[in-house]
């Protein structure tokens, strides 16, 4: 692993950094406010990220997206997770599972996701089935040359905006738990209700919506993958997501470094910048050390996914670590900026907001050491 970027990768960070402030920035507190992105501003941002070529950027060339791989992407995810999740998610990285279209499937879904004419989302999340997914409810039986589908998500993020769901349903059991399988279900299917979920006190204007699935027939084209083999594919998925969230975390993490020692540096209490005070310069040390150790351990875990390396217990602690110093990071920056930090004229307060969610999707901190632990104890296990 070299921890100097090449010519080509630090263009990538100038570049996607100062889309970031240009474009994304000054939408933030009008989308934070009104829980939404007004559709010119949505159209506006994609058309930009399109023209500079960040567009779909994690997926391969052959299929028209930038070919980036992990690390590079990860590079451009820190930068994106900057900003307002509502705004930078606008700059597509369509789920990486869509890898797995077949046949009609690569024009019907994959190749129009690429060009920005689809949106895709993923609903695995359940009222009943969230850490444990194999529990879920939702099941797809068979029907001669269709699958009906009935049963319930929930907290399926920007499923108001997709066009069409990945969506995990059991098919079968095979040793007394659930076998998962993926379809790809188009929102105007019959039998399928997508209505907005409850308002989240995190990343307002990303929002999460609740799909009914009532005797909802789709062919067995839709199958994505192999029948019954929806957790393997899954788990190829899920790295890559948990790394988005390690480095986004990181980014917006630096931000707030950024602002909070800004604020330490010209606040004046008793005299003196507060930033002389122990009690406040010892908070920054702190964030920057912790920041900076997550950005190391998700790199690394990217440079060994671009080797085939990584392991879930790469991509795990990296999850773990930075979420977990993100909600540290702005707690700490909270706390230096004092009462104004609660205040809404600040970002500091939603950044502290923001941050609680890290913690709990795709995998919560729990479910990463287990993960964790689970890969140190079982090769030592009779």
């Amino acid at each position: 692993m070299h921890f100097a970027l090449s010519s080509e990768q630090t263009m990538l960070v100038e570049t996607v950094r100062r889309f970031v402030e240009s474009e994304l920035y000054p939408h933030e507190a009008l989308v934070d406010r009104t829980d939404e992105v007004p559709g010119e501003i949505a159209q506006d941002v994609k058309r930009k990220a399109k023209e500079l070529g960040l567009y779909a950027a994690n997926m391969p060339t052959e299929f028209g997206g930038g070919g980036l791989g992990t690390f590079d992407t990860t590079l451009m995810e820190r930068e994106l997770g900057r900003a307002s999740y509502a705004l930078q998610t606008l700059v597509a990285r369509p789920s990486n599972i869509l890898r797995g279209c077949t046949g009609a499937q690569i024009e019907e879904y994959l190749l129009p996701t690429v060009r920005g004419e689809r949106v895709d989302c993923l609903a695995m999340t359940e009222p009943d089935a969230g850490s444990d997914v194999r529990a879920m409810r939702t099941f797809a039986r068979a029907d001669g040359g269709d699958f009906v589908i009935n049963g319930a998500k929930h907290f399926i993020s920007h499923a108001d905006i997709a066009d069409y769901v990945i969506l995990c349903a059991a098919t079968g059991q095979a040793g007394g738990r659930n076998t998962i399988s993926c379809f790809l279900v188009d929102f105007d299917t019959p039998g399928l209700t997508r209505r907005r979920g409850p308002r989240c006190v995190s990343h307002r204007g990303y929002n999460q919506c609740e799909l009914i699935f009532e005797d909802c027939r789709v062919p067995a084209s839709s199958l994505l993958g192999e029948r019954d083999r929806g957790f393997e594919l899954m788990g190829q998925w899920l790295g890559s997501t948990r790394l988005q969230v390690a480095i986004t975390s990181v980014g917006r993490g630096q931000r707030v470094l950024e602002m909070a020692t800004q604020w330490a540096a010209t606040r004046k209490q008793f005299g003196q910048t507060i930033g002389k005070f122990q009690g406040t310069s010892f908070k920054l040390a702190d964030m920057k050390t912790e920041l900076e150790a997550a950005e190391l351990l998700t790199l690394s875990a990217a440079w060994k996914d671009d080797q085939g390396t990584m392991t879930d217990s790469d991509a795990a602690m990296a999850k773990l670590f930075a979420s977990e110093a993100l909600a540290r990071a702005t707690d700490n920056a909270l706390q230096i900026f004092g009462g104004m930090g609660l205040m809404d004229e600040l970002p500091i307060e939603r950044f502290w907001r923001d941050a609680r969610v890290e913690r709990i999707w795709d995998g919560t901190s729990e479910i990463q050491r287990h993960i964790i632990s689970r890969a140190l104890l079982r090769p030592l296990e009779g």
